[in-house]
């Protein structure tokens, strides 16, 4: 969309197009300009052409290359002009030495000390004002008619005693020497950039010298660092630019080379063009737009920034410069583009676990149900607890069946397949279901284990594994058989202890042909069986039996609770580590 601004053309779409409408712009003002200083003239009065004013070519302002103006040759150096300073028997340098306290910087006026060959070899400090430079350094007043160099003994070192002897020689003024100046004083070194200017006349030449940066500058160059911030001023009638070093420092740019508005053009990216020219004709209108995102091309880099611009009035109320605010974005946009990238795969990885949450909570409730209705018929009052080592996942290796069985039997196990996550999930189905399969030919507790055990055996990719089967008959005792697992506690009343072990048999895949034995034990009613896998007792350099014994502690401390109520009590005071296993535990009540 074009934006049409009082007085000026419509916006162009293009970087040319941009340049030329500056162009015509910062023609037509100093036209304007140069006709309105024309008519105030008195009648006879040339104007100047020498001056930035009136003559500054457009293409010295579009370029941004302003050369300084010659210094006054050696022979127009002695006098102070034709005015009465320059009258017969007057001496120019008292009035000089008179107004030296008026320099509001360190100044001092020297006079050369020559040797038998004509060769300057130093100065002598004829006055001097009160100004310091640093706060180590003497005001020159108090260094009246001392050498220079015992004065400044830093200053045949740093080179400025070579510099002011090349003004003296050559009458061209010295113009803004960053001199780093080093002196030694009671054993310590001292140091301080200065900035040193001098011109001579006759026989004495006059120097002055400022820090080469103050404080307030420093902390200003500090900020612009800290906040990424820079700005560049642009005097449409002289064509003089002037960029803070922050500003040079967003587009590495040398700070003796600014760019000028229409060389600002060819770095802003092509579809950025009016977005940057809106901004510049609004405030070529004299108008202040607010804030405005700019993507600029630097070094092959875009760099984002914001551009706050700011016209700079003259007498006639006609912009006659043009101030720039930018704040560099560039790292902002990398750390949110990083960031986004980061979210997306944070969010991909958080649906891959939520699907498999799903998948492994859909599991959960296909392969362990408690069956809790029909076992409360026969007097059993069941629940369990299940703690995956993964939470994420829901459901690991771990798994436990309690169910009536056809003959009126009631069928109990726990396991452990080896490993984690969906993999375990897959073999602990599988052991699982071939359970459920042999529990329907009226086999024997042992009998189901042995042939467990040679169908884990013949499986080449199968892990070994642990469980725990058996039945609680009419009569209420309970037939098990054990395959590496820890064995069941018993509650009877406050005591608790481990059930008789004695016929334990190996891990189911370890040792195939070996025969699992059946044991009875008689069940009482109030007796709680709590069955479980070892990631409830086993913790990383602690005995196994270590943790048997404070699981016994816990369940003997909640005598006389229900197997539900028993069961939140010790997960409530479980603790997980790193490295724990997963937990399963299943709670058989006899009513």
């Amino acid at each position: 969309m074009s934006l049409s601004l009082p007085g000026l053309p419509d916006l162009p779409h293009d970087v040319e197009g941009l340049k030329s409408l500056i162009e015509r712009e910062v023609a037509a003002l100093r036209a304007d300009v140069r006709r309105k200083a024309e008519t105030h003239l008195p009648l006879g009065t040339a104007i100047s052409h020498a001056s930035p004013m009136s003559s500054q070519s457009l293409e010295t302002f579009t370029s941004g290359r302003a050369e300084p103006a010659d210094d006054l040759p050696a022979g127009q150096r002695e006098t102070g002009g034709g005015g009465p300073d320059g009258a017969a028997g007057h001496d120019p340098w008292a009035c000089l030495c008179s107004s030296m306290a008026a320099i509001p910087v360190s100044a001092a006026l020297l006079t050369p000390v020559e040797d038998e060959t004509g060769e300057i070899t130093d100065f002598v400090i004829r006055a001097g004002n009160h100004v310091r430079s640093s706060e180590w350094l003497e005001p020159p007043d108090t260094q009246v008619g001392q050498r220079f160099l015992e004065a400044r003994p830093g200053a045949a070192t740093s080179g400025l005693l070579a510099a002011l002897t090349s003004v003296f020689k050559s009458g061209r003024a010295l113009n803004g020497l960053t001199v780093d100046y080093t002196e030694e004083r009671y054993g310590r070194l001292h140091r301080a950039p200065l900035l040193y200017y001098a011109a001579s006349c006759g026989d004495h030449l006059l120097t002055t010298w400022l820090p080469a940066r103050s404080q307030a500058e420093s902390l200003t160059l500090d900020a612009q660092h800290i906040a990424s911030l820079g700005w560049g001023h642009w005097d449409l009638l002289s064509g003089a630019v002037n960029w803070s070093e922050g500003l040079h420092r967003i587009f590495r740019t040398d700070p003796g080379m600014p760019w000028s508005l229409t060389e600002l053009c060819d770095a802003v990216l092509p579809g950025e063009v009016p977005a940057l020219a809106e901004l510049i004709t609004a405030v070529l209108a004299g108008e202040e737009p607010s804030w405005t995102r700019i993507r600029f091309r630097v070094f092959g880099e875009v760099r984002t920034l914001d551009l706050l611009g700011r016209p700079v009035a003259g007498t006639d109320g006609r912009p006659w410069a043009v101030h720039l605010v930018a704040r560099d974005l560039t790292p902002q946009m990398r750390s949110r583009r990083r960031l986004a990238e980061t979210q997306r795969e944070t969010e991909g990885l958080r649906q891959q676990a939520e699907a498999e949450r799903r998948i492994a909570s859909v599991l959960r409730e296909a392969l362990l149900p408690t069956h809790s209705a029909e076992l409360a018929e026969l007097g059993l009052t069941v629940a369990a607890a299940y703690l995956p080592a993964e939470p994420d996942a829901a459901v690991g290796g771990d798994w436990y069946k309690c169910r009536r069985l056809p003959d009126g039997r009631v069928l109990v196990a726990i396991g452990d397949a080896v490993g984690h996550g969906l993999d375990a999930v897959a073999r602990m189905a599988q052991q699982r279901h071939a359970l459920a399969g042999l529990a329907q030919t009226g086999a024997t507790a042992g009998e189901m284990t042995t042939w467990l055990n040679e169908l884990v055996c013949s499986d080449p990719s199968a892990l070994t594994a642990t469980m725990i089967t058996g039945h609680i008959d009419h009569d209420r005792v309970l037939r098990w058989a054990c395959a590496g697992h820890p064995p069941p506690l018993l509650r009877r009343g406050k005591e608790v202890s481990p059930l008789p072990s004695d016929h334990l048999g190996p891990l189911l895949g370890l040792m195939p042909g070996y025969a699992y034995e059946t044991a009875p034990v008689p069940l009482r009613s109030g007796d709680l069986l709590l069955l479980y896998t070892d990631g409830v007792v086993e913790r990383r350099g602690e005995d196994i039996t270590v943790g048997i014994n404070n699981l016994s502690r816990s369940l003997s401390g909640n005598a006389g609770l229900s197997a539900r109520t028993t069961l939140d009590r010790i997960t409530a005071d479980y603790t997980r580590t790193a490295h724990d296993d997963d937990a399963c535990l299943l709670a058989i009540q006899v009513d």
